[in-house]
């Protein structure tokens, strides 16, 4: 715009100069023979028509041209321009469009400015605030190197945004002096909040929030406290165990009297800077804690391989307990068993002996009874035939009848059928056992058969 302005003020400048020259038209003159010689031709219609007025016009319409930019000026999106008039009086435009400047110098600043940290090769173009990784160093000890990517946004309101554009004068300024250090130092402080095994065990996303949660508000005042645990561990033998010693550290922030965290500012949040992201990209652990991992982690194998044998040699020893367990059940069992049938085998036998006794003391007492019944006949038959003598028999019909008595006695007696073997005892005092009552039964079968030879 400013060069189209200069190109139309020259350009006035020089019709405005040339117009007196301009004939507006032919001018003649007679010759020394009489001809009428034409000296002059009549100027162009176009160039006629530039008058000095038109001429002033086209200048005033250059200037013009020169003084828009001054004038007016076109707010690009994401960007907020902070605007020195002439007359010292300072103001903000925070939104974009086409917006009227007043001859005010006026100074861009974007919205959003990128902080991060730029490895070798990666690109650098659009990142107001390049970083090397950051070293910190975690409560135990422990060094790494922190790479992360933050965005701030300049304040939205002009009041903060006019102190920080007077207060850092330009975008590159606030970025290097103010972003980048806080940062760095924000990150740096976070590394004692933790160790470097709670953060490798699950604690990144809390380390990534703590970093947050600092370049918002200011940065925690912590008290740390170390404490040494002596950890026991037991391993599936029997009268072993390890014991270890382990450093533990615990990180308090510390809160007032209303219970709220303390808080350290900086000048990001002093200077009403909003933090819009935070993501850490990678925390790169030193080689020496790694190399100790891997020995961690490889002593750890072992260990759990080992005890994995031990439980395995466990289990099979209780399997071969177990088994000889049940086989000797099985056997006792079996063993039992044979006892049973023996047991069951003798009291079948002794209840059958005990049957037979029975039987044959009903038997003899059955036999008792009728040779009690046949002698009680036999001497009701001598009674009657003693009765028949006394009361005045012959001695002649005496004696038949005594021979008869005497013959149906006999005759009564060959009917009564007596055991061939009787068992006799004297009962519990008689002292006699089964054995002589055996032997017994046997001398009285052998006199009875050579008494019935002779």
């Amino acid at each position: 715009m400013t060069f189209l302005g200069i190109i139309i003020i020259i350009l006035g400048f020089i019709t405005l100069i040339v117009r007196p020259f301009l004939a507006e038209e032919d001018e003649f003159k007679e010759n020394t023979t009489g001809e009428v010689i034409k000296i002059r031709s009549k100027a162009s219609p176009w160039l006629l028509m530039f008058s000095r007025k038109i001429s002033l016009i086209i200048v005033a319409i250059g200037a013009f041209l020169i003084m828009i930019p001054y004038l007016f000026f076109w707010a690009e999106p994401g960007y907020q321009y902070f605007v020195v008039y002439p007359n010292g009086k300072k103001d903000a435009i925070m939104s974009e469009g086409i917006k009227f400047r007043g001859f005010a110098k006026i100074t861009p600043w974007q919205k959003f400015i990128d902080v991060k940290v730029v490895g070798e090769g990666e690109d650098t173009e659009e990142i107001e605030g390049k970083m090397d990784p950051i070293p910190i160093r975690f409560i135990d000890q422990v060094t790494a190197t922190t790479k992360l990517s933050t965005r701030f946004q300049l304040p939205a309101d002009k009041e903060s945004f006019i102190e920080l554009a007077i207060e850092f004068r330009s975008l590159q300024n606030l970025a290097q002096n103010t972003l980048i250090p806080t940062v760095r130092e924000v990150v740096s402080n976070t590394g004692y909040m933790f160790a470097a095994q709670d953060y490798i065990s699950g604690s990144a996303s809390d380390f990534r929030v703590a970093i947050e949660e600092q370049l918002k508000d200011g940065a925690y005042s912590v008290e740390k406290t170390e404490y040494r645990d002596t950890v026991v561990t037991a391993i599936e033998q029997e009268n072993r165990e390890i014991k270890e010693v382990q450093t533990r550290y615990e990180v308090k922030k510390r809160v007032d009297e209303h219970g709220q965290f303390i808080r350290i500012p900086h000048d990001i949040n002093e200077n009403n800077i909003i933090v819009a992201q935070v993501i850490v990209d990678d925390v790169v652990l030193e080689q020496v804690f790694k190399q100790r991992l891997e020995a961690q982690r490889d002593e750890s194998a072992k260990r759990q391989l080992e005890q994995q044998k031990i439980k395995t040699a466990k289990d099979a020893q209780a399997r071969i307990i177990a088994e000889g367990e049940r086989d000797k059940a099985a056997e006792r069992v079996a063993q039992e068993k044979e006892q049973v049938k023996a047991l069951i085998s003798i009291e079948t036998k002794l209840k059958q002996e005990e049957t037979n006794k029975k039987l044959a003391a009903i038997a003899l007492e059955t036999e008792k009874l009728k040779a009690s019944a046949q002698k009680v006949k036999a001497d009701a038959e001598a009674y009657q035939n003693a009765k028949l003598v006394s009361a005045g028999l012959t001695p002649q019909q005496r004696a038949e009848l005594e021979k008869e008595i005497a013959i149906g006695v006999a005759k009564e007696l060959a009917k009564i059928k007596f055991p061939t073997t009787m068992i006799m005892s004297n009962g519990e005092n008689g002292g006699g056992t089964p054995l002589e009552a055996l032997i017994g039964a046997a001398m009285t079968k052998q006199l009875t058969t050579n008494t019935g030879g002779n």
